[in-house]
This record gives structure tokens, sequence and C-alpha cells, in this order.
């Protein structure tokens, strides 16, 4: 069997709609258009293909990719999620031959999340605003407290239980070391614009799945309450206080990536989902067998940081330090630091 080749972008893609928060793709005439450039390129059923090249993009959504989005990661070129949204669906039509999956993450959340600024009170009944850290010691003091106006549909009207739950929670994330308790503004709630994924990358997914019948996968995280859900392998707490599970690893996602040839991986954001996600993978790597690192690919030019602007021409929060140090790490592990515009054929220990 020949390899596959890099090909051509087609000609209905239009970089600039990266940019465009109302751009959607009409899965119709992607459809028709598929069939013939199936067989222009002589693209072969996914199922197929001899190696098995996962493409993971993690939650490439609306409110992390436009500035009209509520929680938009630009980066320190105040372009970032833009650019890397239009790099990502390049590289999804130059190398259709190669890629036999796509899977997309969605970060999928309600109005009253613990994240979010309408599940917490001050001492003075105040609702509490977005881009600060919430503490154990904080809650312990009495500082901040979970509104309880929740507890009656949130855990059966115990708002002792609600109160000590968020204790327990706040000390394990503090615990495990990756993160504080972190306040963002309402972003990708279900229903909402801002959930959908942004228009290029959508087209270029459905585009493959169409030319290689591959189908158009999704893994949805983010819906449980009480806790957070960066990764899309586990949420950041296991546990309640009382010793029952809160939630649990997403096993059979973590299997089917690691039964992939490669893994490749890009989106939002570099300094949470994403460094989050690739933290879990590389956990149950090492666990499984660590030689495995060496095939998961990291799209660098394909992933922002978040950086919160601080109206100054400075930044409030940036988070770009955390993410390069991960994306170092990451690399010591065995993982390749790899860019979308390079050909895969010279990525390194890359079988095609």
């Amino acid at each position: 069997m020949s390899r596959p080749v890099t090909l051509p972008i087609p000609p209905f893609f239009d970089g600039k709609h990266a940019s465009d928060w109302a751009y959607r793709p009409d899965a119709e005439k992607l459809a028709a258009a598929a069939a013939p450039w199936r067989a222009q390129h002589q693209l072969r059923p996914a199922a197929a293909a001899e190696a098995r090249i996962h493409l993971l993009l993690i939650d490439v959504q609306k409110d992390f990719c436009f500035p009209e989005g509520t929680l938009y990661v630009a980066g320190r070129t105040g372009t970032g999620a833009i650019d890397d949204s239009r790099r990502i669906a390049e590289l999804v039509y130059r190398n259709l031959g190669a890629i036999t999956e796509i899977t997309t993450t969605m970060d999928t959340h309600l109005a009253y999340q613990i994240f979010f600024p309408s599940f917490w009170l001050d001492k003075a009944d105040a609702p509490l605003t977005a881009h600060r850290v919430v503490t154990s010691e904080q809650i312990a003091a009495g500082e901040v407290r979970p509104n309880p106006a929740m507890a009656k549909w949130l855990c059966g009207g115990n708002y002792t239980w609600l109160c000590k739950q968020v204790l327990h929670y706040t000390r394990e994330l503090e615990r495990a070391g990756k993160y504080q308790l972190y306040l963002w503004p309402p972003h990708c709630l279900l229903g909402s614009d801002g959930h959908a994924l942004t228009g290029v990358v959508h087209e270029a997914r459905l585009f493959h799945a169409f030319a290689r019948t591959a189908q158009s996968s999704v893994e949805v995280k983010g819906g449980n309450p009480l806790t957070e859900n960066y990764s899309v392998l586990r949420p950041e707490v296991l546990s309640r206080f009382d010793g029952n599970p809160l939630a649990q690893r997403n096993v059979q996602f973590i299997q089917t990536l690691l039964a992939a040839d490669a893994v490749v991986i890009g989106g939002q954001a570099a300094s949470h989902c994403v460094k989050s996600t690739i933290d879990d993978l590389l956990g149950e790597i090492v666990a499984q067998d660590p030689a495995l690192a060496k095939k998961v690919y990291l799209l660098v030019d394909c992933m922002s940081a978040v950086t919160v602007p601080d109206g100054c021409g400075g930044f409030a929060a940036d988070f770009t330090a955390q993410a390069e140090a991960a994306l170092q790490k990451f690399a010591d592990a065995g993982m390749h630091l790899v860019k979308s515009t390079d050909p895969m054929a010279a990525w390194p220990g890359l079988r095609l």
C-alpha cells in the first residue's frame, strides 16, 4: 500500500472564517463535495487504514475560540485561538488520507457549577466574581460559602452536606497540587451559541468524516456541578467527603486512545483543558508502559494559553508559563512536540 501524501486544501475552505463567530458549514454540501474529492485523491475508508492516527481536538468551541465568547483564549498574541482553529482545519485537510479518527471534546456546563461565581456567596451574601481563587482556608473561615438556595435540588436540601463537600473538594484540589479552585465566567453553557464547535473546525471534521467514511466522534465533559472537568479523561476530584464516589475516569475513551498507533492533540486551552488531558493521558501511559508516550504528538501551534487582559495593555492573569512548563514536561516524558505546518511524514517516529 502507498503511504498517505499531503493533500491540497479543498477549494471551499476559507481561512477567514476562523474569525467569524456566525460561520457554520452546510453538511449536505460537504457530503456532496467529499465524494469527488475521495475519488480524485484515492482516499480509502478509515477502517481500511494500516495505521490508526487519532486526532484529539480539545474544546474547540465558540466561547473559547472567538473574542465574542465568554472565555476567549487569546494567548499573548491576542489572536491565539483564531489562528489555532485555522491551522487545525488546514492540518485535517492536508492530512485527510492519514488521519483515521477525529474526536472533538465539548466542555458542557449548566448555570450552577462549582467553578462559576453563581455557585458562591461571600460572608455578606454577595455573589463572588469571576477570575478569582476560592481556597479551603476561605471556606473554613466562613469568608465564602456555597449558595444555600442550591441545596434543595443539588443535594436533597442537606446544606451541611454541601458545605462539607466543597471544603473536601478544595482540600483535595490543593493536596493534588495541580490547581486551586478558580472561578471562571459562565462558558460553554449547554444550549448556548458558545457551546458549539467553531465553524472551520466543525467543517473540517465533517469533511473528514464524509471523505473517509469515519464517524465524527464527540466526548462530552463538565456536566457534574460539584467538580471541575478540565481533562476529558477524568474529573479533577473523584471522591466525596463521606468516601462515596463523586465521579469516575473515562475508562473507555482512555482505552480508545491507547489503542491508536498515534494520538495527535491540539485545541484549547494549552494551560488548562489541553494540559490536564495530556497530563492524565501521561499518567495512564506511565501506569501501563512509559514507552507508549512516544506515540503522542502535541501540536504546539494549535493551542494557546489562557490570558486575561487588564485593560492597560498587560494581563490580569497569564497562564502561558504554566502551558510552556507542561509541554516541556510532556516532551521530557517522550511525547513529541510538533507543528501542524510540517508534513506528518516528517514527524519523528510516525508510521503512516
